[in-house]
């Protein structure tokens, strides 16, 4: 059975996809508290290890990577809000310790490690951050420093069923790949096959729906902020947790043990499992071929 870790976890969009394909989840990091307690409510079940010996980390500045299990692909979600339109935009400039360079954790984790693949996933904007040097300098460490091979695709949401735009880069890197005779592709869009108006009980003025974001919620359903407001048969309607996690593909037995807007907010910075997934039967397929 292949193994995966997974970095800046969040409420775990990796992890449903990657168990879903048949995977175990070795490692696990997040430092959020709240989301936090939602992963480990929805996984203690799933990947007992993670939590029974203590490889459930918070800070991942606070670890010795040799000390991670030796696994096959390593996922992350790194942080996203110094690359965002909505962030500050500092991306590499910022501090070490912040959010814009837990990169370089991911890149130290990855020369101790070595694993067969990477899969990464950011916000669409990481592309022309910094009129592309940011993106420049991920791909060419990548590349020259760790000696992976480096593949991206924007994907939405909606490319592989889910009612929801979220467009967010995908970056993929093999080790060794010059083993292999051909490239890796990124799986072909599938027909969208469910509207918010299936998820809302109702017709919705939307087909697909707004990208599900951490802040601006309540704002008025005509305010470019507003991304929780929909017309449902005539009226306004707001989404709920239990839209939002089938608009990002998570199972409906997910459980959330905190408020409502704090699991709107841990839905507003998660991945969409479908099309996690997607790539992920990709990534596995090609790993095969090696």
């Amino acid at each position: 059975m292949k193994k995966f870790i997974d970095l800046f976890a969040g409420i775990g969009g990796f992890h449903v996809a990657f168990h879903k394909l048949g995977l175990e989840c070795v490692f696990a990091s997040e430092i959020d508290k709240h989301a936090r307690e939602t992963y480990e409510l929805n996984f203690n079940k799933i990947s007992p290890n993670i939590f029974n010996n203590k490889l459930f980390n918070k800070d991942i500045l606070d670890l010795n990577y040799k000390n991670i299990p030796d696994f096959d692909i390593l996922c992350a979600g790194f942080p996203c809000q110094p690359f965002s339109q909505v962030g500050k935009k500092l991306g590499f400039n910022e501090n070490f310790q912040s959010r814009g360079n837990m990169f370089f954790a991911i890149r130290d984790i990855i020369k101790v490690k070595k694993p067969k693949a990477i899969f990464l996933e950011n916000v669409r904007h990481l592309i022309n951050h910094d009129q592309g040097n940011t993106f420049k300098t991920i791909k060419k460490i990548i590349e020259n420093e760790l000696e992976y091979s480096f593949s991206y695709n924007v994907v939405k949401a909606s490319d592989f069923g889910l009612p929801q735009h979220r467009p967010r880069v995908f970056i993929v890197g093999f080790r060794n790949e010059k083993t292999n005779n051909t490239e890796f592709k990124f799986p072909l869009p599938i027909k969208l096959n469910k509207t918010m108006s299936d998820i809302l009980g109702g017709k919705c003025n939307r087909d697909i729906g707004l990208t599900l974001r951490v802040g601006g919620a309540r704002s008025p359903i005509n305010d470019r902020r507003n991304w929780d407001g929909y017309i449902v048969n005539g009226k306004e309607v707001r989404l709920t947790p239990k839209h939002g996690l089938e608009m990002m593909g998570f199972p409906k037995s997910f459980k959330f043990p905190v408020n409502n807007n704090q699991a709107m907010k841990q839905l507003g910075n998660s991945v969409a499992v479908n099309a996690i997934k997607a790539v992920g039967k990709n990534i596995i397929k090609y790993l095969d071929s090696f």
